[in-house]
């Protein structure tokens, strides 16, 4: 994983875990990676790994199970697309039409754009 410096590591880290539950990758009640397994697969510190199973706890999308390691929380999946659709329409939305204005592209021109990628 290619981590930005715009973002706490921990924090990309437990974005990449709830992307993987979005995309389907771990089911509910379902286990996933060791924070040590996390951790040498995204080759970080341990440490680093451990702060983001531990966001993850805290926002409701895993759980640990003591000894067997942790799991995917019911019902996280759609949590974590509900956040993100929120986010995405109150900030990111915002964030565009600022841009799109500053630039001269009209809303037409941007469906278009829109359109073609969907298609790509």
């Amino acid at each position: 994983m290619i981590f930005t410096n715009d973002k706490a590591i921990y924090l990309q880290m437990a974005e990449r875990m709830a992307e993987e539950i979005l995309a389907g990758k771990y089911a509910d009640d379902e286990r996933i990676p060791s924070v040590r397994e996390y951790a040498v697969l995204l080759q970080v510190n341990i440490n680093t790994a451990v702060k983001a199973y531990e966001q993850l706890a805290r926002d409701g999308v895993i759980y640990n199970k003591r000894g067997l390691g942790y799991f995917v929380t019911p019902g996280a999946k759609l949590n974590i697309l509900q956040a993100r659709k929120m986010e995405f329409l109150q900030v990111t939305i915002p964030q565009l039409t600022r841009q799109m204005k500053l630039l001269g592209i009209s809303p037409d021109e941007m469906a278009e754009h829109i359109q073609k990628a969907f298609k790509a």
